[in-house]
């Protein structure tokens, strides 16, 4: 039974989540079908490389995982089918699989889109889910379509090193308005080199310490931990640290940054911190 993963920026407010799966049934009732999440932000390759990326690894071996982002950012002519680290990643031909994996696939296929098709979001399933079946049922995955196909890339975001410093960018913000940058602690303790530090965002605020918990400083104090998947995280102990520092999650539509300047407000994108 193919234990599968959906990862999607739909919503959950009309029917086409439930019209993905009920498709994916309709192909092959034994699917095993698993919810990462459906509310990615729309556009935003960086959150949704980070979700992905940490939610993947913890699967067990040969899951199939489809990523649903961004599907038509331009004319889809093939589907990816990426083998890495003994797990299966499909998505679009958008540039957003090397940002998942920050590092070249093991393998890669491209499952070429029917050209006469209307390639809409459940035509993309039907494609998927028969190649799955194929793979499932013992098939080289070499069979499934074009072995080392070219394919768009785009870098993944990293943070930005200096000899006594290293900024990073807000790259998702949890239910709780906890704000995750992307420097992993081992970044961190690489650049520290055992050094002093402070960890500087909105122009003023300036943390010294890293915390082992939420529970480390009083209820209303700010913080900074790793979290579970080992990035850097300000929080505010049973407090809200995005809406009160203005702390706001990286993105490349020019769109948003201009809705910010229309609401007249200051958001602080990037995460500083020096060494001495």
């Amino acid at each position: 039974m193919p234990l599968l993963t959906l990862t999607s920026d739909i919503g959950e407010q009309d029917y086409l989540v439930g019209a993905v799966k009920g498709r994916l049934l309709r192909i092959d009732p034994d699917f095993q079908i698993v919810d990462i999440t459906h509310k990615l932000s729309p556009f935003n390759y960086p959150q949704a490389a980070y979700v992905c990326r940490n939610a993947i690894k913890n699967f067990p071996e040969y899951t199939y995982h489809i990523v649903l982002v961004n599907l038509f950012e331009s004319k889809p002519e093939q589907l990816l089918f990426a083998f890495h680290k003994e797990q299966y990643l499909i998505c679009a031909d958008n540039g957003l699989l090397g940002m998942i994996l920050e590092e070249k696939p093991d393998m890669v296929i491209g499952v070429p889109l029917d050209k006469l098709a209307i390639k809409n979001t459940l035509y993309c399933i039907d494609v998927a889910a028969k190649a799955i079946m194929q793979l499932a049922k013992g098939s080289p995955i070499q069979t499934i379509g074009i072995p080392d196909t070219a394919y768009i890339e785009k870098n993944p975001l990293r943070p930005t090193l200096g000899d006594n410093w290293i900024e990073g960018q807000i790259i998702f913000i949890d239910n709780f308005e906890n704000v995750i940058v992307n420097i992993t602690q081992d970044q961190f303790e690489q650049q520290r080199k055992g050094r002093k530090f402070k960890i500087v965002f909105k122009r003023d605020e300036i943390i010294e310490r890293i915390s082992g918990s939420y529970a480390d400083v009083p209820q209303g104090e700010k913080l900074v931990l790793f979290n579970s998947a080992g990035y850097m995280e300000i929080a505010i102990n049973k407090g809200n640290a995005a809406g009160l520092f203005g702390l706001k999650g990286y993105n490349e539509s020019g769109s948003q940054q201009i809705s910010t300047m229309v609401q007249n407000r200051l958001f602080y994108q990037t995460v500083k911190v020096f060494f001495e």
